[in-house]
């Protein structure tokens, strides 16, 4: 059986990439999960692990620095399009992210380039209302004291 291939699509910039070695660990009709290193490392973190919450819309990645500390977790709103044909799936970033922080700090960032991507039209009302409910949905879980259910399936695996 082909390996699933994972491409990371993004509005700003417009860019798609193969993810061609990111690391595969779980693929179900939920979830799919990797663990990866940066394409372009920094001195403040250098590799990680994702979960792509595939009904939910959100994806939830551990940054770790070069030292295997956490440095935070970065939640992506996304939209999935499977290809299978390819055998493929296209994670759109829907621009909208937050951070959490090990502290429980969390930061809502890019409203602005979600605004621009809907004000240029680069991206479809659908989109831009998908990135806003998927956005609540996340947001009510930090409010919530329930962020640990989309960390769980990371940490029960020691990534």
């Amino acid at each position: 059986m082909n390996t699933l291939k994972l491409y990371r699509k993004r509005i700003i910039p417009n860019e798609i990439l193969l993810l061609k070695d990111d690391e595969i660990i779980k693929n179900d009709d939920d979830v799919i999960i990797t663990k990866w290193t940066t394409i372009n490392p920094k001195s403040t973190f250098d590799h990680g692990s994702s979960c792509y919450f595939l009904k939910e819309g959100i994806k939830v990645s551990k940054f770790y620095r070069p030292d295997n500390s956490l440095l935070f977790w970065y939640c992506d709103i996304c939209q999935y399009e499977f290809l299978p044909e390819d055998n493929a799936m296209i994670c759109t970033d829907l621009l909208a992210d937050v951070i959490v922080y090990p502290d429980g700090r969390y930061k809502v960032m890019d409203l602005d380039e979600l605004a621009e991507a809907a004000r240029k039209e680069l991206i479809t009302t659908q989109q831009l209302t998908t990135s806003l409910e998927n956005l609540h949905y996340l947001l009510t879980l930090i409010y919530r004291d329930k962020f640990d259910h989309v960390q769980a399936p990371l940490n029960e695996l020691g990534l």
